[in-house]
């Protein structure tokens, strides 16, 4: 075993061996294994294994008892987890491109994929592939960019205070966009206001660093948040170099024309995306105005964003047993809901189901958020609202409720429902896209 003299040192390994591995389920032959510990798990249980199954070298930070011969191939660290961020950011210096750094409440996982798309139309990107945007799924995506590499776009994850300040630390992003600051994880935060401070951490960093930043201008608290840095991006829907609003009618698909640009030959265009939802116009906004930025030309904007088909349960129109389903079940807070909701109830259709999930990481505020989400479905004439989770259950309401996604699908698939439209949408954790799934 040997013990690590310095992050310069492990970069050679790394070069060597350049895909980096935390599991050993996923672990390819030549892949260097770090050994993360986790509340119910100890990476280093599983380093003599990593190496069996063909492991480079494995990264631990306690002592392994093992053959000579797999010895020289363990390499010991006084912390696996920070070892990993040092070698993210040993390798993030390596380059002068741009790295965009992407964060906020609602949406910046679409924006991200929508970004992506468009740079990619025209640049070697890489990007955070799925939700790898935590403490490890950072570090990871870094090490993940090769030297081909035109731009980096680093989506950024956070459920308190301090965790994009610690991203930026590893990340160094130069160009950075904040989608919005809503009710999300309000366990952590505390509040409103811990949300927008601990978002602002990108843009604090941003100010420091002399980065520039791309600024929905329709979010006054975003303007503010903004001030003192140099080079600023705005677009929106009344006022900034970019503007477009949603002309599509009926709430289904959304479709933007851009009203205003300071690039006239995009003035009028319309764009028609696999989006659902007017709740998407600021992410493809954001997409167009960095797209535009980094000049990509016109038609590969376009291209790549009508192009773009959401997966994952994020704003899918999908259709079920001859009804039209919206999937978006991949994550919720009480700021997607409502705009899930008030986007629904604008659809042009008399057969629509309403089925929400409980909301997770709200704290002590839970069951009045809950309570507000039920208030604002009152206003509604829905055919049917199904609510499921225990977040619901002491709230007041005349709809059907259920403890679990299993037991409402039970209902659900007695019913024989046909030709009806159908919103689905809830935190991860109450698996709602469970509802529609065959057995």
């Amino acid at each position: 075993m040997k013990q690590l003299a310095s992050i310069n040192s492990l970069y050679e390994i790394y070069k060597a061996h350049p895909q980096v591995q935390t599991d050993t389920r996923k672990l390819q032959k030549g892949d260097l294994y770090f050994a993360l510990k986790g509340p119910n798990f100890n990476g280093n249980e599983f380093a003599v294994k990593a190496l069996e199954q063909g492991a480079a070298f494995s990264i631990v930070d306690e002592p392994i008892n093992t053959t000579n011969d797999l010895q020289d191939r363990i390499i010991l660290v006084e912390d696996v987890l920070t070892t990993l961020q040092a070698l993210a950011k040993f390798h993030r210096q390596q380059f002068t491109i741009p790295f965009i750094a992407i964060t906020g409440s609602n949406g910046k996982t679409t924006t991200k994929e929508l970004v992506a798309a468009v740079l990619n139309s025209h640049y070697t990107t890489y990007t955070t592939q799925g939700n790898l945007n935590n403490h490890i799924g950072v570090p990871l995506t870094l090490l993940s960019i090769k030297q081909d590499a035109e731009y980096a776009i680093i989506e950024m994850g956070a459920n308190h205070l301090h965790e994009i300040e610690s991203y930026c630390s590893y990340t160094l992003p130069t160009h950075g966009l904040i989608n919005n600051c809503g009710k999300a994880h309000l366990e952590g935060f505390g509040s409103e206001a811990g949300v927008k401070k601990g978002k602002g951490e990108l843009f604090d960093y941003l100010k420091l660093n002399k980065g520039a930043a791309f600024i929905n201008s329709d979010y006054d608290y975003l303007v503010a948040m903004s001030k003192g840095i140099e080079n600023i991006i705005s677009y929106g829907t009344h006022t900034g170099s970019l503007q477009g609003k949603e002309t599509n009618q009926d709430g289904g698909l959304l479709q933007v024309t851009i009203t205003n640009s300071a690039d006239t030959s995009l003035a009028n265009k319309i764009i028609k995306t696999n989006l659902v939802g007017a709740y998407n116009l600021p992410n493809v906004l954001a997409a167009i105005s960095i797209g535009l930025y980094c000049k990509v030309p016109i038609e590969k904007i376009i291209g790549s964003i009508e192009n773009y088909t959401p997966n994952n349960s994020r704003s899918q129109l999908i259709t079920w047993k001859n009804n039209q389903v919206i999937l978006d079940a991949y994550n919720a807070n009480p700021s997607s809901m409502k705009v899930a909701i008030e986007n629904f109830a604008s659809i042009e259709n008399k057969f629509k189901i309403l089925c929400l999930g409980g909301m997770k990481e709200l704290g002590n505020n839970s069951q009045e958020e809950h309570q507000q989400i039920i208030n604002l479905i009152n206003n509604y004439p829905f055919k049917q609202v199904l609510l499921v989770g225990k977040e619901f259950e002491k709230c007041t309401h005349p709809y059907s409720y259920f403890e679990t996604t299993k037991a409402a699908k039970q209902w659900l698939d007695q019913q024989n429902i046909k030709e009806h439209y159908f919103l689905i949408k809830g935190s991860r954790g109450i698996q709602m896209e469970k509802l529609i799934e065959s057995e």
